[in-house]
């Protein structure tokens, strides 16, 4: 098991000052991550029911709280990811200063939450191929699946032709787990 503690410490020892982040983690590690990075953005991407409040660290217009579930098909009685929010994700990202880090999280810091992060990644480097990202999203985390039917809204939204879900593609399924560890995406994406 991860002791939260160290791989905050080795996290944030690695990290210049200067350098922005998007960090990913599973409900569960939310109120201690937030805590520990001293984040002042948060993106919550969790079905109506488990819907957090925004926390007390968090400014109100600083949490975006996108209600859906974690599917790529429409279902009876679930929400389906949709144009809406990802039109909402990406003005978030451009609201973001970067003079903090941002929280993403959905129920198992899987799915949703590495979708969004790849989005906002692809948003914020438009100019740095998408399967550069999705490699880097690879090496930071080996249980990422991002949820297609996001990255396919955000690839139409953001006019990427398809590249982006063929980055998505390529990076496999990755390895199963019941809920990821945290994870660091740099926001300046090396070449």
């Amino acid at each position: 098991m991860c002791n939260h503690s160290d791989l905050v410490d080795r996290e944030l020892a690695g990290v210049n000052a200067t350098n922005k982040n998007i960090y990913v983690c599973p409900l569960s590690l939310v109120d201690w991550a937030i805590d520990s990075l001293g984040a002042s953005h948060l993106i919550t991407l969790i079905n109506h029911d488990t819907m957090i409040e925004t926390p007390s660290e968090i400014a109100p217009d600083n949490h975006l709280r996108l209600a859906m579930n974690d599917i790529v098909d429409p279902m009876p009685g679930m929400v389906l990811p949709n144009e809406d929010h990802v039109a909402d994700l990406l003005e978030f990202t451009d609201d973001w200063k970067c003079d903090a880090p941002m929280l993403i999280h959905c129920w198992a810091g899987i799915s949703r939450s590495t979708a969004a992060a790849f989005v906002a990644l692809c948003h914020l480097n438009p100019d740095v191929d998408e399967s550069i990202i999705a490699r880097q999203l690879r090496a930071a985390s080996p249980t990422a699946y991002p949820n297609r039917r996001i990255i396919s809204l955000a690839d139409h939204a953001l006019s990427r032709s398809g590249r982006m879900i063929e980055a998505i593609d390529s990076m496999g399924r990755g390895e199963m787990t019941i809920e990821a560890e945290m994870f660091r995406l740099p926001v300046n994406i090396a070449i």
